[in-house]
């Protein structure tokens, strides 16, 4: 029916028409060069040969912890066997000052001079390729020595630890012959060297510098010492102007280097009154996150010099916040200790000690003396000597990391004498791949340095999240289902939403990824109650609704119910039953033949990493050889029905389809080409590059999870997003295979086309100029000047648009008054979603670049790179972390058609939108507008990171703690042994009845 106004109103049946006439024939030619009814049609005849089950939850979830436990248990005694070779190799070896030793420097080695000869420290060390090792150059037999570039390569510490630590070469072989699954294997000295195992060669920076030092790595911090509490006294007087403060600024930099995630600390500067560095933070503690600490980092820079030092009223803060957070149950409930960086104190102070940590001396301090000048020296020496800690003097920037270092001895000295060998794993963090580490400390045994608790270094595996992937059944997963696991914590271990680089194939890492909470990732949690069952070890199942984002956080699926302990998510309906088919081993090795079969990348069929002379196989081999009986060892895992059937698609031509695929929920897929491979215009299509067209570690193909979300025998169509560059020439087509007639069958697979993108929108354009008129005249086209078509998708975008320019595009983009309306009519609805791993881009002008999105009194405006872009930056502006809230738009299911109204000069002018049948697009119909086009979408919201970084989530504190031991040699103090006779005589009494203790 047409309203009487024809001038502004677009006939409704008119545009049912195009969308039917449209409709059909794209799913006539999706259906016929997909062959998707065919392979319904080949499913249907084996449904009395397949057996339905259901996942089980519970059971699941225990397999996959099982399963990573075993991992994590190999990985643990590979680690003891050295720390086991490393304490004897240590115990059997006299310290010799003058020991001359030649070793394999891992940056000199295979360097020659001018004459061509090896260097002091080279020599031959032959390097092979090793796919194990990401192709890079290794030696299986021997391990490598790195030296941090600010330490003397023959420094007689380390020529001696070195030696002896030559013993761990056969170890190392041992273990990887062992579990050939292992990676890199090392040991961290204390000294300050790192013996790595293959040995590898190591390249210096452009100014021929390599910065690592082992001991500041999160694997050896944790492995070290217990967790602890620290408060860092920062003196700001007038006296520690200039060189002095750039000292002081190094080494609170320094020492925030030695904290992990297991510590928590606040930085107080003081001169005639206290200052928070962070004012924030008045009178607590936050936890020792990468996060945290670099926003501290940045305040460093705006401590200045001036007035007097009042260090006793900053002391007795100090130790206020560290007794009330440990009585309060807070922060590591562990150790305790004050860091002090000063360049002298004129008095003991010993009234503000007798007050607050005599006679336990549960807090240790830490004085850093800064400059050259001692006058003040024996205060501060005093000062560490009675609350059992440790002096160091720091002149110069070159001194500033040794002398840093050395407090870890001390605060490790408890551990070593009980000579507990705790265990640590690290959180996620990226090296040539997404890994986490397992380490343990490794101690003297000497009798003679039992009280002074002599820590060696630590050893320790890394172990690629990749491997923990390979232990999980995605076939039972499901299509939205995942894995996912955290540290004590509560950091994500692994979760398919960590994204811990700047960009996808890059190798650049955000600067937080290794510190996302799993709220951050699961924000629908928002009473945390799947964090903390899986922080507190507790098994159970509960559900809860869930929007999953993919294409880059602007599409959203529905997912529910988890079951956690590991953590596993499972989806409502078809996500919960899988089936097991009954093909013969003849069908299914035929079907393994075919060439154009392949299987999920970084899915695991047949274990090869438990045997050094299957590692070379790739998945279809090995399954080849398994089925056959040649290779009975290989471990198949439980992919029962990994051999359902595969419709080979016949050979056809068109002019614009160019592919069809076909995949299943068991990881197996196959392709069809119509147009030689170098003719595809979308050449990344399930290849390693399309990321999210495939099957990898953690999801479905996307066009595989999108197609099981809509109507059975309905088909998805959607142009692709490409990270890489924005790729508007191709459509893809996809539809589900149901086994059974019913919401809760399993989708037994997917099959799609991809085809050119003008050859899609001419068909839409030739069926908008059809009409019912009998002279064959239309009154309305879409050729019409004054009308305006688009084909929009279910999530809003364009596919279609008279500029070509738009698709692609949000539609709220281009037409915001009618899609406003299309929101207040209930066609779309509005979801909010959010991102806590977002980057926005910060704009020029800030006073504080580094800074505004910490601060809530500064409301510099952000734009969010990787969400909708419904605004423009217009100039290149530094990228920063940032919490994101965005919006995302879904149609309403049950509206096929709506009709609305806009006013524009005093007429009343009709819109459409009309659902194209059996499909995910809808027609949009209306007269050009005369009203300003707006969209207002949700602005982005940042948290207020103040309350965030006071906020403490529940965690899982280690099991042990050593924060003291009463024999420790607490005269192991620094540089104690120069302390004036007087002070001596004075402290002597008191020292003597605090040793006794």
């Amino acid at each position: 029916v047409c309203v009487v106004c024809s001038v502004c109103c677009v006939c409704v049946s008119v545009v049912k028409l195009w969308a039917s006439a449209f409709g059909g024939e794209i799913k006539s030619i999706s259906t016929k060069y997909s062959g998707s009814q065919l392979l319904q049609k080949k499913y249907k005849d084996q449904e009395k040969s397949v057996r339905l089950e259901e996942v089980d939850g519970a059971k699941l979830v225990k397999t996959v912890a099982e399963n990573m436990e075993e991992i994590f248990r190999r990985k643990a005694e590979a680690t003891r066997r050295l720390v086991e070779a490393a304490e004897e190799a240590h115990l059997q070896h006299e310290e010799n000052p003058d020991l001359q030793y030649e070793y394999f420097n891992a940056v000199l080695i295979n360097e020659v001079d001018e004459d061509g000869n090896s260097v002091e420290l080279g020599g031959e060390f032959i390097l092979e390729p090793n796919d194990h090792f990401n192709n890079l150059s290794v030696n299986l037999s021997l391990s490598v020595v790195q030296v941090p570039t600010n330490m003397y390569n023959k420094d007689p510490d380390i020529v001696n630890g070195v030696y002896w630590s030559e013993a761990l070469n056969k170890v190392f072989v041992d273990n990887f012959e062992r579990d050939p699954s292992l990676i890199w294997q090392y040991f961290g000295s204390a000294k300050g060297f790192f013996r790595q195992y293959p040995g590898v060669k190591w390249h210096p920076d452009e100014h021929g510098v390599i910065s690592f030092d082992c001991r500041n790595r999160k694997w050896y911090i944790q492995a070290a010492t217990s967790p602890k509490d620290v408060v860092i006294l920062v003196d700001v007087s007038g006296s520690m102007k200039g060189l002095r403060l750039t000292i002081a600024r190094q080494t609170v930099s320094s020492i925030l280097d030695t904290l992990g995630d297991d510590d928590f600390f606040n930085i107080i500067a003081y001169n005639q009154e206290i200052h928070y560095v962070e004012p924030c933070l008045n009178g607590t503690l936050v936890q020792a996150d990468r996060t945290n600490k670099d926003h501290f980092r940045e305040h460093l820079d705006k401590l200045f010099a001036k007035g007097i030092g009042l260090l006793g009223e900053a002391l007795a803060e100090a130790f206020t916040i560290l007794n009330e957070f440990n009585q309060a149950g807070r922060g590591s409930v562990c150790s305790r200790a004050i860091m002090l960086v000063t360049d002298g104190a004129t008095k003991m102070y010993d009234d503000v000690f007798a007050k607050y940590n005599w006679p336990e001396r549960k807090v240790r301090i830490f004085p850093y003396l800064i400059g050259r000048e001692s006058a003040f020296a024996d205060n501060l020496k005093w000062m560490a000597c009675t609350n059992k800690g440790y002096f160091s003097q720091i002149s110069t920037l070159a001194d500033v990391q040794e002398n840093v270092m050395r407090y870890l001895h001390v605060m490790s000295r408890p551990k070593v004498i009980d000579h507990e060998h705790d265990t640590v794993w690290t959180e996620a963090y990226v090296d040539s791949a997404v890994m986490t580490t397992v380490a343990m400390p490794v101690f003297s045994t000497k009798n003679e340095t039992v009280s002074c608790g002599i820590l060696l270094g630590v050893a320790g595996t890394d172990i690629p999240i990749q491997e923990l992937m390979k232990t999980v059944p995605k076939h039972k997963l499901g299509i939205h289902g995942y894995v996912f696991a955290i540290t004590n914590n509560g950091y994500i271990l692994m979760h398919p939403d960590l994204r811990p680089l700047y960009q996808e194939g890059q190798k650049r890492r955000k600067a937080h990824y290794s510190s996302v909470d799993l709220s951050e990732v699961e924000w629908e949690d928002t009473d945390d109650f799947l964090r903390t069952a899986m922080v507190n070890r507790k098994t159970g199942t509960f559900s809860m609704e869930v929007k999953r984002t993919v294409d880059k956080g602007v599409r959203i699926i529905p997912v529910c119910d988890y079951v956690c302990s590991v953590g596993v998510a499972l989806s409502r309906g078809h996500g919960k039953y899988f089936f097991k088919g009954n093909v013969s081993l003849e069908a299914g090795l035929r079907d393994l033949e075919q060439p154009d079969v392949a299987l999920a990348h970084e899915w695991t069929y047949c274990n090869t990493d438990e045997h050094h002379e299957h590692r070379y196989l790739t998945q279809i081999q090995a399954i080849r050889l398994y089925l056959t009986g040649r290779k009975p060892h290989l471990k198949f895992t439980t992919y029962t029905h990994m051999t359902e059937i595969l419709y080979l698609l016949k050979k056809k031509t068109h002019k614009g389809v160019e592919i069809a695929f076909l995949g299943t929920r068991t990881g197996l897929s196959r392709t069809n080409l119509f147009v030689a491979p170098e003719q595809l215009t979308n050449q990344d299509l399930l290849t390693a590059e399309d990321n999210e067209g495939v099957f990898n570690a953690d999801h479905f193909p996307l066009w595989y999870k999108r197609a099981a979300e809509q109507v059975p025998g309905t088909f998805v169509y959607s142009i692709p997003f490409s990270s890489a560059r924005e790729n508007k020439s191709v459509v893809l087509a996809s539809t589900a295979i149901q086994l059974l007639d019913d919401r809760k069958s399993p989708i037994a697979a997917a099959v799609g086309i991809q085809m050119k993108l003008d050859f899609f929108q001419r068909k839409f354009w030739t069926a908008s100029r059809q009409c019912n008129a009998l002279d064959g005249k239309c009154t309305i086209s879409c050729d019409n000047e004054d009308i305006k078509c688009y084909l929009i998708d279910n999530n809003g975008f364009i596919l279609v648009s008279e500029d070509y320019s738009q698709t692609g595009l949000f539609f709220g983009e281009v037409e915001g008054v009618v899609m406003n309306k299309l929101l207040l009519m209930g066609s779309f609805k509005r979801i909010t979603l959010y991102d806590y791993q977002a980057l926005c881009k910060e704009y020029a002008g800030s006073s504080d670049s580094a800074h505004t999105l910490l601060d809530v009194s500064n409301h510099t405006e952000v734009f969010c790179s990787s969400q909708i872009p419904f605004g423009r930056a217009q100039r290149r502006t530094m990228m920063v972390p940032c919490d994101t809230e965005y919006p995302a738009f879904v149609s309403e299911r049950t509206i096929k058609e709506t009709t609305g109204s806009i006013e524009c000069e005093g007429c009343m002018r009709t819109f459409v939108i009309q659902q194209i049948p059996s499909s995910n697009l809808f027609m949009v119909v209306f007269y050009r507008l005369c009203v300003p086009i707006t969209f207002n979408p949700l602005a982005h919201n940042e948290s207020l990171k103040c309350e965030r970084l006071k906020f403490q989530k529940d965690r899982k504190r280690p099991d042990s703690c050593h924060p003291f031991h009463p024999e420790e040699n607490a005269m192991e103090c620094g540089s104690a042994a120069t302390l004036s006779p007087t002070l001596v005589a004075a402290v002597f009494p008191i020292l003597t009845f605090f040793i006794s203790r």
